[in-house]
């Protein structure tokens, strides 16, 4: 489900046709925010053009050259290549809000890339935006008016939610939504293999972990319950759930979350270095 309903009038360049470009590309098209006719993509395979042309009827471009001038320009791209990316647009981006989606890169890193005065915004964006329930965070540099921070936050928030949060948060941030469908899937895929160990099919012990993931999530969401009051409400003398608890605790699984999330505002940093 999308918060917002925008319909974008302006042009749209996204520079990268990977599978976060599709799925932003996607869900801009979907959610009716942004004209299929208004977006072009720059892919250099063409395998991959086609695939996107004939999925959402956007314009689909060699090199990011060709996407451009827009007034707004997605950098959907790597964080070892937005430099030598940046460097080579750098002529055709002086009036476009420029949106950058690499991991670590900062906005003053970027800014210095690109001409004086260039308006850059950081989104850290997740793959669920596939599905229209993804969770982006917005970031505007120094020479982003607030007004264009939050139009680049009402096109993502077409992709699922978006909230715009102070940059110094956005490692942390990324580390919890940016990677966090990994965590989850591997949740997912655990509780399905201890389900096969204890006689289920697959496709039987997987639906239940996932339908009970997105039952959860939407309990959490809508009530505001904190997550320890639902442990304590699930949980129940000499239980089976106290049981389990108890045997995930013995693993330090919370501390092993933890240390996953430090392990990646700890690489983040490292790639915006």
């Amino acid at each position: 489900m999308t918060e917002d309903s925008l319909h974008y009038d302006g042009t749209l360049a996204v520079i990268g046709g990977g599978r976060m470009g599709e799925a932003i590309v996607g869900g801009l098209v979907r959610s009716g925010a942004v004209a299929a006719a208004s977006i072009t993509v720059a892919e250099p395979s063409a395998q991959r053009r086609e695939a996107l042309t004939a999925a959402f009827g956007v314009r689909c471009v060699a090199n990011g050259a060709e996407a451009l001038p827009a007034d707004t320009v997605i950098l959907a791209v790597k964080p070892q290549v937005i430099d030598a990316v940046a460097a080579a647009l750098s002529s055709r981006l002086a009036d476009s809000v420029v949106v950058s989606i690499a991991v670590g890169i900062t906005c003053a890193r970027l800014e210095a890339a690109l001409p004086s005065g260039t308006a850059v915004v950081r989104v850290m964006p997740n793959t669920p935006a596939l599905v229209s329930e993804g969770m982006s965070v917005i970031s505007g540099g120094t020479e982003a008016s607030a007004e264009q921070t939050e139009l680049v936050r009402a096109l993502f928030a077409s992709l699922g939610k978006s909230i715009v949060l102070e940059e110094r948060y956005q490692d942390a941030a990324g580390a919890i939504s940016g990677s966090g469908p990994a965590y989850f899937a591997l949740v997912v895929d655990a509780l399905a293999r201890g389900g096969v160990r204890q006689g289920l099919p697959r496709d039987v012990a997987q639906a239940l972990a996932v339908q009970t993931m997105l039952g959860t999530a939407r309990l959490l969401e809508t009530t505001g319950m904190h997550p320890e009051a639902l442990v304590d409400g699930v949980t129940s003398p000499g239980g089976t759930t106290i049981a389990a608890v108890e045997a995930l605790e013995a693993r330090a699984v919370r501390s092993a979350f933890a240390e996953a999330v430090a392990a990646a505002v700890h690489r983040s940093k490292e790639l915006g270095s």
